[in-house]
Parts: C-alpha cells; structure tokens; sequence
C-alpha cells in the first residue's frame, strides 16, 4: 500500500489538478522560511559590514579612510547586502513553495512573483525589528567608537550624524567661553625683572590687580550684548575702557584699544564657531538625505530580485 492510498487528503492538497480541489496560491511556510533566511544573512552581514568599518578608521592623522570614503563603502555595503539577502530569501520561498499542478503558467509567473515579494517584506521588517534591538546595539556602539576615534567619520557612519552636530555645538559653546577674553582685558601690566625693580609690600612692581568678579562680569554681558549684532557701542565702549584702565593702571586711550581689540577678536571668534556648526549642521542634514535616498534605492533593488529569484526558484522546483 502505497502513500497515496493512506493519505488521499493531503496529496489532493498539492495536485490542483483533481476535481474540486485547488492547492492553497500562498505557501506561507515557504514564505517565511525565505524571510528568516534573508533577515539572518542581513544581520550577519551587517555586523561583518560594521566591523570591517572600524578596522579602517585610524586616531591618528592622515591614516586610514577618509570620512567621505566610509561613508559610500558603507552605502555600497548596505546595498550589495541588501540584494544579496533579498535574493538568498526569495531563491528559497520558491524552491519550497507548494506546487501547483493544472495551473496556467502565467499565474504560476505571478505567483512566485508575489511570493518573492512577501518574502522580502518580511525579511524587511523582521530586519528592522532586529535593528532596534539587538544589532542596533551593535551598531550604535561601533558609530560611538568611531566617532570617538575619527571624528567627521563617525558622523558619516550612520545614524550618528546628530550625535556629531551635538558635540561640535558643545565644543563651539566652549570656544565662545569668556573667560579667557576677560582675563585678557583685565590683564595687568607685566612686573619687571627683580634686578632691577625690587619687590614692595610683596607684590612685584608695576604689577596691577586683575579685575575683580563683579567688573568681568559687568564687561561680559556688555560685551555679549552685541556680539552677535554688530560693533560694540560707544558708551558701553567707553564704559568697559574705564573699568579696564582703573584695574590695569592703563590710560584711557590704552584702554580703548585694548577693550576693541580683546572685542573684535572674541566677535571673531564667535562667528567662526557658529558658522562652522551651522556648515555642520547643513553637512549632516545632507548626509542624512542622502542616506535615507539610498537606503531607499537598495529596499526597491532588494524587493526586485527577491521576486526575480523566487521566479527562478519556482521554475526549478517544478523541473
């Protein structure tokens, strides 16, 4: 007694071809078998991706890639694995899927087709998920590290991108800092050698007292009012030199001078930071577009030859 004999049923199952049975047009057991394949070959793929991009990141200058550099091999790598895994699942979903005896041809066409495409949407997703868990750890772990180590490449690795922005902005809120302009301001005038002018009361001579808190910050916030406008006024000009010549012992015409100069530099100073967080700022939001436009492109490439393969796989199964 054969097998046919036993189970009539499910041999009817798979042969459209006998009276008023029809195989199920969707094998979601081979569907799913290509999908998991797929996700598993694109995580792998990806941490060997995020690995072999630190291994060419370098602290030191002028070795290792370049930012620019990183970032295309790192889109190349998403793309080839995103074909190379679309293409793995839907080889499989046809290969296993159920066949389908007394079927036009056209619809079997279709069908693998379709079957090809579900396979890659759930691979898709089922990636996704694992891209904000657990490879997503990884990942975010190797883009910290290699911004920590390469800077701007850090920034163009990925989804790190604000993360570098942040930084530059805290860096540009130290460089605009002060401190050492008021220092500068209030420096006094330099003690003479102690050969020739002997100290007095335990202070060397021609020394001044630096300025006080209360004066440095009164001489900052005249100072931050208008710079980020335009020149500092001529009262509060004036103003900020009288402070200035009576804790340095300088005239008032030295004064000035000095009060313009330590603003004009601190102005410059300002300007350049904030021009180079906002070009930074402008570089990430390109880089970003860029991104998501690739990843895009690689998605649809990935769907193309899922359904390309699963036609492919189909066609061998029913040899």
């Amino acid at each position: 007694m054969n097998t046919a004999t036993l189970f009539p049923q499910a041999n009817a199952l798979h042969d459209s071809s006998q009276p008023g049975v029809q195989a199920s047009a969707v094998s979601w057991g081979a569907i799913l078998a290509g999908a998991a394949a797929a996700a598993a070959l694109s995580l792998i793929l990806l941490v060997l991706g995020t690995g072999l991009g630190l291994s060419v990141v370098s602290p030191w200058s002028h070795k290792g890639i370049e930012a620019e550099s990183l970032g295309v091999s790192t889109i190349v790598w998403l793309t080839l694995t995103q074909l190379f895994a679309s293409g793995l699942g839907g080889y499989l979903a046809g290969r296993l899927r159920t066949r389908w005896l007394a079927t036009d041809p056209d619809e079997v066409y279709f069908r693998d087709t379709a079957h090809g495409f579900l396979t890659w949407v759930v691979a898709s997703l089922a990636t996704a998920a694992l891209l904000t868990s657990v490879i997503g750890t990884v990942v975010a772990t190797g883009v910290k590290a290699g911004g920590a180590v390469a800077g701007a490449a850090g920034a163009t690795a990925s989804a790190g991108a604000v993360a570098a922005v942040s930084d530059l902005s805290k860096a540009d809120s130290d460089m605009t800092r002060t401190d050492y302009f008021m220092d500068t301001l209030f420096r006094g005038t330099p003690a003479a050698p102690a050969s020739t002018a002997p100290a007095t009361a335990g202070v060397a001579a021609g020394t001044q007292p630096s300025g006080n808190s209360q004066q440095m910050s009164e001489v900052t916030r005249i100072f931050m009012n208008t710079v980020r406008t335009g020149p500092l006024l001529a009262e509060d000009a004036a103003y900020a030199a009288q402070l200035v010549a009576q804790r340095t012992g300088l005239t008032q015409q030295e004064a000035e001078k000095r009060v313009a100069d330590v603003y004009t530099r601190m102005q410059t100073r300002f300007t350049t930071a904030q021009t180079a967080a906002r070009e930074a700022a402008d570089k990430a939001r390109k880089t970003s577009a860029y991104a998501a436009l690739w990843i895009f492109i690689s998605l649809l490439g990935g769907a193309f030859v899922a359904s390309v393969t699963a036609i492919y796989g189909g066609r061998q199964r029913d040899l």
